[in-house]
């Protein structure tokens, strides 16, 4: 067991598992949360600037950008209805395709609190090392993919509600600045 981090190069295909923070779940498959979190150093020692996904986001829509379950390009789970950045970070909005198997499998996990995470997928446009602790931080972002993950980068990222059926609380994650 262990955390999803690929790096093929600098210019190629990285996975990270990010912080991220659901705030509601409904029967439908709806959800929402971040993706990203500026500024906060993850487990691989990067740290996503803001405005690093404005240039993608303008160039891809958000049905543009798969939802996928643990970064599995053959399980994509749902489509993504909306993606910004915000002063907190990447806010994602998205419907889980009730009609697949794994969609069905994906909301009863996050309804549990099995699966509380989100990863983007994405290749480093542009990024800056400091030198003396190691910390890259990313200034521009091309993302391919947004995923549902078990273990998020960002421990604290984790759900405490989830919002079941109509009136129920919604779904929240303790800690999601860490």
């Amino acid at each position: 067991m262990g955390l999803n981090v690929t790096r093929v190069s600098r210019r190629g295909r990285e996975s990270r598992d990010m912080a991220f923070t659901f705030k509601q779940l409904s029967a439908q498959g709806l959800f929402e949360g971040y993706a990203s979190l500026f500024g906060i150093v993850d487990q691989t020692h990067d740290r996503v600037a803001p405005g690093a996904f404005r240039r993608t986001l303008l160039r891809r829509p958000p049905a543009g950008i798969k939802m996928l379950y643990q970064h599995l390009a053959h399980e994509p789970i749902g489509v993504w209805e909306r993606i910004i950045e915000d002063a907190r970070g990447l806010y994602v909005r998205g419907r889980l395709v009730l009609d697949s198997a794994r969609g069905r499998d994906v909301l009863a996990l996050m309804r549990a609190g099995a699966i509380d995470g989100l990863s983007i997928g994405f290749r480093t446009v542009r990024g800056q090392t400091d030198q003396q602790t190691g910390v890259r931080t990313i200034l521009e972002i091309d993302l391919w993919e947004v995923s549902v993950v078990t273990f998020p980068m960002l421990p604290g990222a984790r759900v405490l509600r989830v919002k079941g059926a109509q009136g129920a609380p919604a779904l929240h994650t303790a800690n999601s600045d860490q």
